[in-house]
């Protein structure tokens, strides 16, 4: 595969949350094509794709907005860019993780990371017994998720019955979810670790409302007067997040270094709160899709999208208008 000028793609989905990357791809005037694969086709015989590079920006919570055909559908369509000679920013390794919590359980323990004790089912029926000897409060979070859609947090053994019996747990679109224990975040904050070409790009600290569960979308913090008929149910506890600007120990930032080499991540975010119950740092979210803080330049003092724009311009080796550099 090759183009007759360097070109970059932006694979997609989600109306809004990339309105400040595309606004930076047409301030320097990039040349760029916007890949929105929640109705799109492909010819896998083609093998003149147009792009040199394409950046995955699908998220998995596509299916909250009537999309949910477009998470499969994105694991082929990266596939067969890949094989065109595409280089991809978070291709079908990097998906395969963001679109599997259990593959993300099982990469932390596999460094050797604290996580969140966690058993894996396939029916509602067995939440209760894979609860067995869990600390409560435990949450029920489906395999498929983003931004903390389906998550379930129950009390109790007895509350925890009730639901399955009742036919109220929700396993999400690929009916896996895991049980897991839940977690009293230290000072009442988590840590998100934003990373891009394996280097710390910036850190916040995320005080969220305590209804709101542990997956938590950046994008939506610091809405104070959002609409709530705007939003999806799931983001609807957000409202009241709050974000500061934070720089992790040298040792949290190593261990979100090493997440991301071994995830294959590009780009993305790492989560991890102190148990308040111990003391310990417990890692228990990777995501691919790294939507940037609202306001960063207040909150962490900069522009991440400039910085993202520079890379793809880089690793795309895209030409740019000198005109447009400040």
């Amino acid at each position: 595969m090759r183009t007759q000028q360097p070109r970059i793609g932006v694979v997609y989905e989600h109306p809004e949350w990339f309105g400040p990357l595309f606004a930076e791809l047409d301030r320097r005037g990039l040349p760029y094509d916007r890949i929105d694969v929640s109705a799109h086709t492909f010819d896998p015989e083609r093998r003149d794709v147009p792009w040199s590079l394409v950046l995955n920006r699908m998220s998995p919570s596509a299916y909250l907005r009537g999309h949910g055909q477009a998470i499969a559908y994105a694991h082929e369509l990266l596939r067969y860019l890949e094989s065109t000679g595409a280089d991809v920013v978070n291709g079908t390794a990097a998906f395969a993780l963001e679109t599997s919590k259990v593959a993300q359980s099982l990469l932390l323990q596999r460094l050797g990371l604290r996580t969140p004790r966690t058993r894996v089912i396939n029916h509602p029926s067995q939440a209760p017994a894979a609860a067995a000897g869990f600390r409560f409060p435990v949450i029920v979070k489906p395999n498929i998720g983003g931004s903390g859609a389906g998550m379930q947090r129950f009390e109790t053994p007895e509350t925890l019955r009730g639901a399955a019996a009742e036919g109220a747990l929700s396993l999400g679109i690929n009916h896996i979810a895991l049980v897991q224990e839940f977690l009293p975040a230290r000072d009442g904050h988590i840590v998100r670790v934003e990373i891009l070409d394996g280097r710390f790009l910036y850190a916040i600290k995320v005080y969220p409302n305590p209804n709101a569960g542990f997956n938590l979308c950046p994008a939506d913090i610091c809405h104070p007067d959002a609409n709530p008929a705007d939003l999806c149910p799931a983001d609807l506890p957000k409202i009241a997040l709050r974000a500061e600007g934070y720089t992790p120990p040298d040792a949290m930032v190593r261990d979100v270094l090493a997440i991301a080499a071994a995830a294959g991540l590009d780009l993305g975010g790492v989560e991890y709160l102190i148990n308040d119950r111990d003391g310990h740092v417990y890692y228990y979210d990777i995501n691919a899709l790294s939507n940037f803080v609202t306001d960063a330049v207040r909150v962490v003092g900069f522009d991440p999208y400039a910085a993202l724009v520079d890379y793809l311009v880089a690793r795309g080796r895209v030409r740019e208008p000198a005109q447009v550099r400040p």
